[in-house]
């Protein structure tokens, strides 16, 4: 399917401008301009593009992108009806995946039950300073209490100082929790130097997670496309990538998904995949 888009783009999809964008809105195949390197448009541009689309190309579009996205909800305060809109929201749009605190995964995995969202569990969060057997135990909670994923966050001080047998052992505590449920490992790039995330990455590459994740979107920034390329240049095709935290419109999310990410954690999902600015002001 990305190759018919290809060829038909004339020019190798390198540098599709508005016009081509438009005339390839008809086409079937459209949405892996959008999840791809295909189509290099300005946010402003994208925009207009998503506006002036026909309807059913729109929403193969927007689909394409929502069956990447962690509709995520992690702030200390949430509620048992936020909880349960989130669910139905990922229904509603065909998400990846519900991500939520442990104290909300039986909920979410009951309210999902029989439906494509995967319920997701964070765990160790949003520190990365637990002591490895409590994440595990974290993980292995979350998992009987129906968590199909795991998001993890590393010993970040570990990190920091280091200690690369430490983060590599608390992540190993957990994979082994984890048995066949995808693992995703929190990196939290903000606070890491260009060789700490590489060193990280390799880690996690060497285990043998499922994902490497930018951030909790708690600190103090959340995933850059600089910092997604720089995770994918290091796991290649082995794992997957998440980009996480200030993803609130479409064009972001397209730029994450340019950059290598394959997965997106999101609060913002439904504005994201209306085509919408995001009017969520939490990091994540």
């Amino acid at each position: 399917l990305q190759k018919s888009v290809i060829n038909k783009s004339g020019d190798g999809g390198q540098n599709l401008g508005f016009g081509a964008c438009w005339h390839q809105g008809n086409h079937p195949d459209f949405r892996f301009l959008f999840a791809t390197r295909q189509c290099s448009l300005s946010r402003e541009k994208l925009t207009r593009v998503i506006a002036l689309m026909p309807t059913s190309s729109k929403t193969q579009v927007l689909s394409s992108v929502a069956a990447l996205i962690d509709h995520t909800l992690l702030k200390p305060d949430a509620r048992a009806a936020e909880i349960d809109q989130l669910c139905d929201e990922a229904i509603s749009y065909g998400f990846a995946a519900v991500c939520v605190n442990g104290r909300w995964v039986k909920h979410v995995a009951d309210r999902l039950a029989g439906n494509a969202p995967l319920p997701c569990s964070v765990v160790g969060f949003p520190l990365g300073a637990s002591v490895p057997c409590a994440v595990a135990d974290e993980a292995r909670q979350a998992i009987a209490d129906g968590a199909r994923e795991i998001d993890m966050v590393m010993s970040i001080g570990d990190a920091i100082d280091g200690e690369w047998p430490a983060v590599a052992s608390g992540i190993e505590a957990v994979y082994r929790e984890c048995g066949s449920t995808p693992l995703k490992v929190i990196l939290e790039t903000c606070l890491l130097s260009n060789e700490q995330k590489k060193r990280a990455c390799e880690i996690c590459r060497d285990i043998g997670v499922a994902f490497v994740k930018t951030s909790t979107g708690f600190s103090t920034g959340g995933a850059t496309t600089a910092d997604v390329a720089l995770m994918r240049s290091v796991v290649g095709s082995k794992l997957g990538v998440k980009a996480s935290g200030g993803i609130r419109d479409f064009a972001t999310a397209k730029a994450m998904l340019d950059a290598g990410a394959n997965r997106l954690g999101c609060s913002a999902g439904v504005s994201i995949v209306s085509g919408a600015t995001g009017e969520n002001t939490g990091a994540y």
